[in-house]
């Protein structure tokens, strides 16, 4: 199925789509650790950062729904460019030593211009698919694919910040991931595929579309709110992860360990290929957040970093197929012509759920260990599971025929 894959998106989209999405797994971590050198404040590159993920977290659905309305192409080409010039700003500002209120509001501009590539390259392959003919199974496989691919940025980012931090300068990398964007991004807004999206298909029906838009079924919130506790998660894994590892004498161990759980995610990411289609996407849902609560309880009782690393890595294991399984229950859920909006709010909310939750877990890991903040995880997983069972996803048919429940009839 990865080859059909790969020869339906042809071989310099995933590459220029991989190196576009490389900048957002970069830019949160580098203005952290370039702040808080500069500065000298924990505090301020704290607010730096959480300026950055507010402003990704507000303007990513914005940037979504113009793509929808205008074509990828000029939006994202405006957005690569402006994000490529506000990280440089904000590197130039910090290493000016300038002042809070002011690397805030540049680390602001940086969140709310992230060109999206991934949601974006994530609608675009499924046009892609979906115009060639493909059945719901190849759909299914492009989302695992793509999915993958955000797994992989979102490890190889921070370990290239940490590289480059260590050898050089946290600066060096901000610069690096304002090249990607305006190289890689460009190249991405100007590949043929862009017209590949609803929006710029010859002919397409402007009252059609205008009714659509204004048409989500509630499952679909339901979907953006399971992506905010999936960030949540992220978040209070992160500062539980770090927090244990102070309490152990080894903090260096920190990255290692969150990037394990993020390579043992992908690969488990690329097997979801596999799952037999008979097992619809509702069913995989409930599976993958049962996952979620059952993995993420021994959390509460590591003690020891082996503990940890065994824990992290088999948790991993259920990340990416609830992931991917959303992504794929919402492109069965809204309209063609929210898709990319759609997939926007749930990266954004992977964001905001991961800044909040890391906000509020490692004040409690403060004050209570590392407990308290994977609890927060635990909670999260929890929730996540309850919605799971608790929503019925209804998918509308292309045609506009009535609304049908998304089971093994419908998987990908």
């Amino acid at each position: 199925m990865y080859r059909d894959t790969l020869s339906l998106l042809g071989p310099a989209l995933p590459v220029v789509s991989f190196l576009g999405r490389l900048p957002t797994a970069m830019c949160q971590l580098g203005s952290l650790l370039l702040v808080a050198e500069t500065s000298g404040s924990l505090a301020t590159a704290g607010l730096t950062g959480g300026a950055l993920a507010a402003g990704q977290t507000v303007a990513g659905p914005v940037i979504g729904r113009l793509a929808d309305r205008h074509g990828q192409r000029g939006v994202v080409l405006a957005a690569s460019l402006a994000n490529a010039v506000a990280v440089t700003a904000l590197v130039l500002a910090a290493l000016a030593d300038a002042t809070t209120g002011l690397l805030m509001a540049l680390g602001a501009l940086a969140g709310a211009t992230v060109p999206q590539v991934g949601p974006l390259a994530r609608t675009r392959s499924v046009a892609l698919a979906r115009r060639s003919g493909a059945d719901d199974r190849l759909v299914g496989t492009v989302l695992s694919f793509e999915g993958t691919l955000d797994e992989v940025s979102f490890v190889l980012g921070p370990a290239l910040v940490g590289l480059a931090a260590a050898v050089a300068h946290p600066a060096a990398a901000l610069l690096l991931a304002a090249l990607l964007l305006a190289v890689c991004g460009t190249a991405f807004a100007l590949h043929p595929t862009a017209r590949a999206t609803t929006s710029e298909v010859p002919g397409a029906s402007t009252r059609t579309s205008a009714a659509e838009r204004t048409r989500l079924p509630g499952s679909a919130y339901a979907l953006r709110g399971t992506m905010v506790l999936q960030g949540a998660m992220f978040g209070a894994s992160q500062a539980g992860i770090t927090a244990l590892t102070e309490e152990l004498g080894a903090p260096a161990q920190a990255g290692l360990v969150y990037a394990a759980m993020g390579i043992m995610s992908a690969a488990v990411g690329l097997s979801m290929a596999a799952v037999p289609a008979r097992i619809g996407l509702a069913t995989r849902w409930r599976a993958a957040t049962t996952a979620l609560v059952v993995l993420s309880v021994p959390l509460l009782f590591v003690g020891s970093l082996g503990a940890l690393y065994a824990v992290v890595i088999v948790l991993g294991a259920a990340y990416a197929p609830h992931l991917i399984t959303v992504f794929g229950l919402t492109e069965r859920t809204v309209p063609a012509t929210r898709l990319a909006e759609s997939m926007a709010f749930l990266t954004s909310g992977i964001v905001g759920g991961q800044a909040l939750a890391l906000a509020v877990s490692g004040r409690l890991a403060e004050g209570r260990g590392a407990p308290a903040a994977f609890a927060v995880a635990v909670g999260a997983a929890v929730a996540c599971a309850a919605l799971s069972w608790a929503v019925r996803v209804t998918a509308p048919e292309r045609s506009g025929s009535a609304l049908k429940p998304v089971g093994a009839e419908r998987s990908g």
